[in-house]
């Protein structure tokens, strides 16, 4: 059994309620768990306007799997998500080593964005509140003089 590294976006119809997606979420989580796959990574982009409509779908619930699964579990893994209503699109692609290094550099650039942003936090001096905005005053007309 040779187990690969695959990624798979999920469009889920987005007029479900946000607990009807979150157990759908976890159902494609727990399959690919049921069929001796584990997730790496699970990327939620949320609620996302369609490019075209889908099904007559206009907006779709975007998530990203990543994921090491054997060869046989993608076919049943796809039949599942095929069959499930819920489910607007899906596209499962296996990874090369190529992508897996890219992820794996953007996963580990993305951890250390936040560790930069404290310490720039703590080394900024006090924040200057700026006086509010008052609108100049009109300049009254000079009175006109007769000659």
């Amino acid at each position: 059994m040779r187990i690969t590294q695959y990624e798979s976006a999920v469009i889920i119809n987005a007029a479900l309620e946000d607990s009807v997606i979150e157990t759908e979420l976890n159902k494609i989580k727990d399959t690919i768990e049921s069929f001796g796959g584990t997730i790496v990574d699970l990327d939620k982009w949320g609620r996302k306007r369609l490019a075209y409509q889908i099904k007559k779908h206009k907006i779709g619930y975007y998530v990203i799997y990543r994921f090491n699964a054997p060869t046989e579990a993608i076919t049943k893994l796809e039949r599942l998500l095929k069959l499930n209503e819920s489910i607007v699109r899906f596209l499962t692609i296996k990874l090369d080593k190529f992508a897996i290094e890219f992820l794996d550099d953007q996963k580990s650039k993305r951890a250390q964005v936040p560790a930069a942003a404290d310490e720039a936090v703590e080394a900024a001096p006090e924040a200057v509140i700026p006086e509010p905005f008052t609108e100049p005053a009109a300049e009254e007309p000079a009175p006109e003089t007769k000659e």
